[in-house]
């Protein structure tokens, strides 16, 4: 596995650590592939029952990385062009996708910040735990981005009122707030490890089979995920190469209003 994910195991619980402290744990490819390859792992080892995800250095992720896209974003793609970020982002899907098929208990723990993909990260848990300086918010249409593969998750998780909500506005929720909305399931201080070890020890009661066959049953339940890889795909790759997008990072990077909020008008 690749360094930017540490993968620690203690009996029947491993724990998936995305450890690049110095992006807030961006989902760069590298992440992305390491937790697919995890995922895949998982989902064909019977003697694990707990998969706990978690973010290094005080943020649990900030989101997607754009690193290896800076150059492409406010420019048209060329006639002919395969896109790049086509399959960048339909790799976030299948690791959505993935996490949320696996047969074990899926838990995270979010410290800090968990922004736009993150957030999403957090829609596939069967269940999580925030401490109380934690972070949760889908920024994307605030920067000129459709919260394109997460959003069938966040409509899962939130329901379609409170997701609309969310995604349309580019909303952040404290950890109390989190916890309101079914975000969140369980509260903790950031130092609190006898909180977190008595959450383990509560999960550890349900027997690993039933989990895995209540966890099909439910799935069977409400059917599918809806399938929105490759038409999402689309959508953030054309909202990445759009003017929205290239004012919006812009202004983000430069910690400023972007131009919308001021005037009222449409990006030129």
């Amino acid at each position: 596995m690749s360094s930017t994910l540490l993968i620690e195991r203690q009996g029947a619980v491993e724990t998936w650590t995305m450890n690049d402290p110095a992006t807030r744990n961006a989902l760069s490819d590298a992440v992305v592939d390491s937790l697919l390859q995890a995922c895949g792992r998982a989902a064909q080892d019977a003697t694990l029952r707990i998969v706990v995800l978690t973010g290094a250095g005080g943020a649990f992720c900030a989101g997607g990385s754009l690193g290896g896209f800076a150059s492409l974003i406010g420019q048209p793609l060329q006639d002919g062009q395969t896109d790049p970020l086509l399959a960048m982002n339909r790799g976030f899907g299948d690791l959505l996708h993935a996490l949320s098929a696996l047969p074990q208990l899926l838990v995270c723990r979010v410290d800090g910040a968990a922004m736009g993909g993150g957030f999403g990260l957090v829609c596939c848990a069967d269940h999580v735990v925030a401490t109380t300086r934690s972070v949760l918010g889908t920024p994307e249409v605030t920067l000129g981005l459709p919260p394109a593969q997460i959003a069938p998750f966040v409509w899962l998780r939130l329901g379609e009122n409170a997701a609309r909500q969310c995604l349309l506005q580019g909303l952040s929720y404290s950890a109390a707030q989190a916890l309101q909305v079914g975000l969140v399931h369980e509260v903790i201080e950031e130092e609190s490890d006898a909180a977190w070890q008595q959450t383990l020890k509560r999960l550890m009661r349900a027997a690993p089979g039933a989990v895995a066959s209540t966890k099909q049953l439910l799935r069977s339940l409400r059917g599918p995920v809806p399938d929105l890889r490759a038409a999402a795909a689309q959508a953030f790759a054309q909202g990445l190469r759009s003017a929205e997008a290239a004012q919006g990072l812009a202004a983000f990077a430069r910690k400023q209003p972007a131009p919308w909020t001021l005037s009222g008008k449409d990006p030129a």
